[in-house]
């Protein structure tokens, strides 16, 4: 692999490892590098984010190498998490969080079993909003993702826990008792 080459993926692993990071031996193990030639990488891709046109810069914390973005624009930064969004949630999403919220952990083919139709829009709506996580895979075929809430959840709703849900309707109950929930969830802000 060209040097070139191995910058890109150095860029790929920092951005994959996240908040995390990844430390220098690691580093070194999975692009096949010296302790040198590796410092050299980093090094050189720090420099190429300290520039005005690079909206992060890498650091090294705990032992581990990460990319942050950079303090003088978390003015940007906050506009973002603060701007203006459909603060309602669709009802297909809303079906959707129902359902993980009550059968969790769930996969999408259960999901899409419950309610009849695709929710991947749903899914990733939800996913976006925080409202919903991966917890893990099932065991099986292709090992789907299972799917749970988030303490954003919770808090979105005013909940401490889920046993704070309202209880599910017994079957032979009116429907209108589930709509509840709904007409509950829909009056929510989620900005």
């Amino acid at each position: 692999m060209s040097y070139i080459e191995q910058k890109a993926v150095a860029e790929g692993l920092l951005f994959a490892a996240g908040e995390e990071g990844i430390e220098m031996s690691r580093f070194m193990y999975v692009l096949g590098l010296s302790m040198e030639e590796a410092s050299s990488i980093i090094e050189e891709l720090r420099e190429t984010y300290e520039q005005p046109d690079r909206g992060f810069r890498l650091v090294e914390h705990g032992g581990a190498y990460r990319l942050i973005t950079k303090k003088e624009h978390a003015l940007y930064y906050k506009k973002l998490i603060e701007s203006p969004t459909s603060s309602s949630l669709s009802q297909a999403a809303l079906e959707t969080l129902a359902i993980i919220a009550y059968r969790q952990p769930i996969t999408r083919t259960e999901i899409e079993d419950i309610r009849g139709v695709k929710t991947d829009k749903a899914l990733q709506t939800l996913m976006a909003r925080l409202l919903i996580k991966e917890m893990g895979r099932a065991e099986g075929t292709g090992r789907p993702i299972l799917y749970g809430t988030t303490k954003e959840f919770l808090d979105a709703f005013g909940l401490q826990s889920l046993k704070e849900l309202p209880p599910l309707p017994k079957e032979t109950e009116e429907l209108e008792e589930a709509d509840l929930f709904f007409d509950s969830l829909n009056q929510v802000s989620l900005d």
